[in-house]
């Protein structure tokens, strides 16, 4: 059981001045006197940055749950009670009463003890019927077997990644629960108030890619995000000559701090120029937490083992390897939207949703007792997706915004997106009326699954659009769009609901899963639409699609996202007609481009000018600084000056390496 709500002095003895902390010894002994008489109450610890409370009969909890409430509002922690290991009914008893208690129709596929814990996780398909309606089966099960349910719903797609890293936190659970609570000692010491709060741009100002701010109080030091630029890093610290390489990898050695004085890393969302160079601070002796929401725990996962497979599939040095992932991992804290977290002292974390990709977030901070507030924006969307709903721009305060320029430049206005989908079907059902390919190059993350939604409804419900030709999905998209399928909470209400109802429209029957299949099969087969991972062709399996297409003019190479300026993908936008490349033998080839090369405006998981300058204008409480990041120099720049006139906010454009007192 856990309540999370939003004064510490409530807690206080009555002798004790009310601007004077309590102790974590008279908070704890206070929260035993509130309990219900009969919880039987054994101890509170920190954990992490929550309170946990152990008591010997739970049940006396869940039936004075607004107890439980006053507590949480009072130390302002989130509160989870738990039953003390002596009166946990033994395992293979509490199995049969839990498989008696939940009914069959939840579709249970797993039921994990996690006795460090006192915990037992429950995996369904149908996760609402373990919950009961408010709650009621969820309670029963505490109430008789002494262990409280964990629910994790089960992805409608088999996940590798979703199995891998729940699997992980069982079996590290003892690790997770030392972590826990030495990071929970570390938030709960007392400190001095802070005089002045500064943050220094490490990487993501004036251009995109390896994104990292840098937050310091003289007692806090915190990351937002810690990125690579994918392009250079790709080619692995083997490549240590390029010359790009010094702009692969935020300026953490410009710091002047070591990585032990860190207290915690805040991710914004799964991309790698956000969390790419994580797994490297581990590597080199990080300790300390993660914050991330729970998807973005998963997608992390799946993006960073990516990224060293790529790697030595192309005979290079990653920069770390998978155990410095799983250590990264079984660090991770999640949090979920508008939770409000203690992840030191002083500062304050509240995630809320970004519209940018699943499980993307903007960061509002909340610095000492109301000395300062910031809200970073990561990367955001505040418009039209089928996928998920625009960014959020209801925040209790904001001092100071960073926020992402990467389409904030003056001629950075998108077409109507409903016109462009229409353009994109209409280029789609030329191509294949001639019996040729399509080819849409995507990051398997956001943009496949945003064209899922797009082709499916079009080519269900449109009957100018019903196209009796097979969807390939090809490359890491499937997992993703798994992925999509264990967290729809996050997502738009519609697709919401079909992935409850089990109408999943990534399951439609309109597409293929290309998964362990021969490339040159399902180019042999004639007529079809591939989605293929590799937005910027830099790799991936729409690298490999492409080699066997371009040559053949029925064929058509349609792009929907980004291209970076030094990308392949960037290069056949502006009209390469050949290309040397390697063939499936490894030998290098001439490849003359003949197929169609189309851009498909319309589809970003980012702002245009109009959107962004709408957002800061949405804001319910308007900013007094601003600070544009993740744009080219120019972009940043332009809107920059652009919100300075429309907020009337001391607005510009930092370079890497800045730092700025913000109190």
């Amino acid at each position: 059981m856990d309540e999370n709500r939003q004064n510490e002095n409530e807690l206080a003895p009555a002798d004790k001045p009310r601007d004077v902390k309590p102790t974590a010894e008279e908070v704890f002994k206070k929260i035993g006197e509130m309990l219900p008489p009969g919880a039987g109450f054994v101890k509170a610890e920190f954990e992490g940055p929550d309170v946990i409370v152990w008591v010997k009969k739970i049940a006396a909890v869940y039936e004075n749950e607004q107890t439980v409430r006053s507590i949480a509002m009072a130390t302002k922690k989130k509160l989870v009670v738990r039953s003390d290991p002596s009166s946990l009914m033994d395992i293979e008893r509490a199995m049969e009463e839990i498989k008696r208690i939940v009914p069959e129709e939840a579709g249970v596929k797993e039921i994990r003890f996690v006795a460090d814990f006192s915990e037992v996780y429950i995996e369904a398909l149908k996760p609402g019927l373990v919950i009961g309606k408010g709650g009621s089966t969820m309670k029963s099960i505490a109430i008789k077997t002494g262990w409280v349910p964990k629910i994790l719903r089960v992805p409608t797609m088999d996940s590798d990644t979703v199995d891998g890293v729940r699997k992980l936190m069982f079996t590290e659970s003892g690790f997770r629960k030392k972590f826990l609570k030495k990071v929970g000692q570390k938030i709960n010491t007392t400190i001095a108030k802070s005089e002045w709060f500064k943050a220094t741009a490490l990487g993501g100002f004036q251009e995109v890619g390896r994104s990292s701010l840098l937050l310091e109080t003289p007692k806090s030091k915190v990351l937002i995000d810690c990125g690579i630029s994918p392009e250079p890093a790709l080619r692995g610290s083997a490549a240590n000559s390029d010359p790009d390489m010094n702009k692969a990898f935020p300026y953490l050695d410009s710091a002047n701090m070591s990585i032990e004085e860190l207290d915690a890393i805040i991710i914004t969302h799964g991309h790698m120029d956000h969390i790419g160079f994580v797994p490297y601070l581990y590597k080199f002796g990080y300790e300390g937490p993660v914050y991330c929401t729970t998807p973005t725990r998963e997608i992390a996962a799946l993006q960073l083992t990516g990224y060293i497979k790529l790697v030595q599939r192309n005979a290079g040095s990653p920069l770390y390897d998978e155990k410095d992932v799983k250590k990264m991992l079984m660090h991770m804290i999640t949090r979920e939207y508008e939770e409000v977290t203690n992840i030191t002292d002083e500062l304050k974390l509240t995630y809320h949703n970004a519209g940018h990709i699943l499980g993307s977030s903007t960061v509002h901070l909340h610095v000492g007792e109301g000395m300062y507030n910031i809200v970073h924006s990561g990367d955001m969307k505040y418009g039209f997706s089928r996928l998920l709903d625009p960014a959020s721009t209801r925040y209790p305060r904001i001092d100071t915004l960073f926020i992402e320029s990467t389409n904030g430049g003056n001629h950075d206005i998108s077409p109507n997106r409903k016109d462009m989908e229409k353009v994109l079907m209409d280029t789609v059902k030329k191509v294949i009326d001639r019996k040729g390919k399509v080819v849409i190059p995507v990051f398997s993350l956001g943009r496949s699954q945003e064209l899922q939604l797009v082709l499916e409804n079009y080519m269900t419900n449109n009957a100018q659009y019903k196209m009796d030709v097979p969807v390939y999905l090809d490359g890491t998209l499937i997992e993703d769009s798994a992925i999509h399928t264990a967290y729809p909470e996050y997502l738009k209400e519609g697709i919401r609901n079909r992935i409850l109802n089990n109408r999943s429209p990534f399951e439609s029957e309109i597409f293929a899963l290309a998964k362990g299949e021969d490339k040159d099969e399902i180019v042999d087969r004639g007529p079809s639409i591939i989605l293929a991972s590799g937005g910027m062709l830099n790799g991936g399996a729409a690298l490999e699609y492409f080699k066997r297409l371009a040559e053949d003019k029925k064929n058509a190479l349609l792009f929907v996202g980004y291209n970076s300026a030094t990308s392949f993908g960037r290069r056949l936008q502006n009209g390469l007609s050949e290309v040397a490349l390697p063939d499936e033998s490894g030998h290098t080839r001439n490849y003359k481009i003949e197929m169609e090369v189309q851009t498909m405006k319309g589809f970003s998981g980012h702002s245009d000018r109009r959107e962004l300058l709408s957002f800061v204008q949405g804001l319910n409480t308007k900013p007094k600084n601003v600070f544009t990041m993740h744009g080219d120099k120019i972009k940043c720049e332009e809107l920059a000056y652009s919100i300075g006139r429309t907020v009337r906010a001391d607005t510009r454009a930092p370079m890497n390496l800045e730092s700025v007192r913000l109190k």
